[in-house]
């Protein structure tokens, strides 16, 4: 790696930050069931203290991602979670709603046919809102489960009226410097018409809705065959993206770590980015998270891997030459064009890592730091003798 190279990715790095999830620390499981670690978090406290030993050794994860229904007690003081973050070295970064779980949303959430369902999907965002401006968070990240299963079942059309009137009802709720990410997913739960089950219909209803409204893109809810950079490039030209959920899949949403199937794909999302970005000569304002729940791997090695794997695959995409990229476009130059897309890929850019992690202070491998530490042995052993001590039990397939 040239002197030249190594500034540009060094440069890249100091501005590449990544949010970690609460819900990723805690038990999780598939819809067959969960396979506990003693470990795993116990309560908002153990979640964020997790994301601060991640943040710790990384030095890129500043902010964590709340659940409101999983990490907020009915009338807690939400600047409580302020206090108890800092403590952890961390801020609150993007506020979630819950739109799934409760039984009154077994029709829809914002598409139910029912009024008094709507109007109480609103209102839970609306607290959200409240919560976001409580603890200074800028992001409403909305995603839906709302669907039909069988043809016939409900007016899709209806359904789209109803998500564009609720959207724009809550899009009026946001204060001047926050967005509200609209998600989307091409199937699951719902198998017929899922009512945001791309990312046209997601911009539609953004650009509907306001302003402050942008699409966010999952990068495990595609099909296998679609092209997520072209999806990220009309976005970004259209000025509609708005923040990713990370992580890598093998079919559809898988919650793989980063780049344990696919890293190219991640690197050519990543060179979409910066291009645009050279292009603009600006830096689009983009929320990137995390959005992964781990049943095999420990839950903070697998954060920590794969933010380390976002840090080199986001230094490999700033070393592509842009103007030389942009000389072999001009010329219909396929092969150089691709080679130099290639060329950056495969860069070993350990050097940039090594130098950024240096002049930050912060451990050469974030990953054997980590187990150095001691960190998982400790914690759970804490949080083992505190589920026996609290008479917690955990068995059955949805314990």
């Amino acid at each position: 790696m040239t002197p030249k190279l190594l500034r540009r990715a060094v440069e890249a790095l100091s501005t590449f930050n990544v949010e970690t999830p609460s819900w990723g620390f805690a038990d999780t499981g598939t819809r067959f069931g969960k396979f506990f670690q003693d470990a795993a978090a116990i309560d908002m406290n153990d979640k964020l203290a997790d994301a601060g030993q991640v943040h710790a050794v990384t030095g890129c994860c500043p902010t964590v991602a709340t659940h409101v229904l999983w990490d907020y007690t009915p009338g807690q003081d939400p600047k409580q979670v302020v206090k108890m973050a800092r403590k952890h070295g961390i801020k609150l970064g993007a506020i979630n709603p819950n739109l799934f779980q409760d039984q009154e949303y077994k029709w829809g959430s914002f598409g139910h046919n029912d009024a008094a369902v709507r109007e109480r999907a609103l209102q839970h965002c609306f607290d959200s809102v409240a919560i976001m401006k409580a603890v200074g968070s800028e992001y409403l990240s909305l995603w839906f489960a709302d669907g039909t299963n069988y043809p016939g079942q409900a007016s899709i059309r209806e359904r789209k009226g109803h998500f564009e009137e609720a959207l724009k009802t809550l899009h009026k709720k946001l204060g001047p410097n926050q967005t509200m990410l609209v998600e989307y997913k091409p199937f699951e739960p719902a198998f017929y018409a899922t009512d945001i089950a791309d990312w046209g219909m997601a911009y539609l209803l953004s650009k509907k809705a306001g302003p402050r409204a942008k699409v966010l893109v999952d990068t495990g809810h595609h099909y296998s065959a679609q092209n997520i950079e072209q999806i990220v490039a009309w976005l970004l030209d259209e000025d509609m993206l708005g923040g990713f959920h990370f992580n890598d899949r093998r079919y559809a949403d898988d919650d793989l770590t980063l780049g344990s199937i696919d890293p190219y794909q991640i690197f050519r999302i990543f060179h979409e980015i910066l291009f645009f970005a050279a292009d603009r000569r600006k830096m689009p304002n983009i929320a990137y998270m995390v959005d992964q729940c781990h049943n095999e791997k420990a839950k903070v090695e697998a954060m920590i891997q794969t933010v380390v794997m976002a840090q080199e695959l986001y230094a490999k995409a700033a070393l592509v030459d842009h103007e030389a990229l942009r000389k072999a476009q001009a010329k219909n130059s396929v092969i150089d064009a691709e080679l130099l897309l290639k060329k950056a890929f495969f860069t070993d850019v350990s050097p940039a890592l090594a130098a950024w992690r240096k002049s930050n202070q912060l451990p050469a491998d974030p990953l054997v730091e980590h187990r150095r530490s001691g960190y998982e042995r400790k914690a759970a052993a804490d949080r083992k003798a505190r589920r026996k001590a609290m008479g917690i039990t955990r068995g059955g397939s949805f314990a």
